[in-house]
């Protein structure tokens, strides 16, 4: 369970720090909140104690997920991958492949949002990124260095050039 001051991950949005727990009535019946003061923004949200698991609220990552993701980039780095024989799909429709990103940013999983990190990066030396596919990458890149950074305890711009090394030594393992 977390308590006061924790850090925690909100799918989709990143780091937040529960700052209280409040109770409130709702429909008669007494409910216990986590106040979450997400670290990067200003945004304040409530989240039923009740319900944290089905939303996907979890604590913040080992270091051995960490080692497994950065293990993850590697190996796909290695793998001389294209199009044709990823799951990116080149010339697949942006809205399906979009909702399956979705669907995995979600779950809050951090390997599943290094695969669309990962995906992304390696079609970016296919092709030219589109303006939403661009946005994407951008948020994943963030929601990942953010958690490394605190994981780690290393800045967020460490944390952005380690992914951004990773998946440079991808693209000349690639093209070789």
């Amino acid at each position: 369970m977390f308590t006061v001051n924790d850090k925690v991950v909100y799918p989709g949005h990143g780091v937040a720090k529960i700052n209280r727990i409040i109770q409130r009535s709702i429909a008669g019946k007494l409910t216990e909140f986590f106040e979450l003061k997400f670290l990067d923004s200003e945004m304040t949200i409530l989240v039923p104690v009740s319900n944290l698991a089905s939303i996907g609220v979890r604590k913040i990552c080992s270091d051995v997920i960490i080692k497994q993701m950065f293990a993850k980039l590697d190996e796909s780095a290695s793998s001389k991958e294209d199009c044709s024989d990823s799951s990116i799909q080149c010339g697949s429709n942006w809205g399906k492949r979009l909702k399956k990103y979705q669907g995995k940013i979600s779950t809050g999983d951090l390997l599943k949002i290094c695969d669309i990190y990962r995906d992304l990066k390696v079609l970016a030396t296919q092709k030219e990124l589109s303006f939403g596919e661009k946005n994407l990458l951008h948020k994943i890149e963030h929601l990942l260095a953010q958690e490394i950074s605190i994981a780690t305890e290393v800045d967020e711009e460490n944390a952005v050039a380690q992914l951004r090394s990773r998946c440079k030594q991808g693209r000349k393992q690639i093209g070789a």
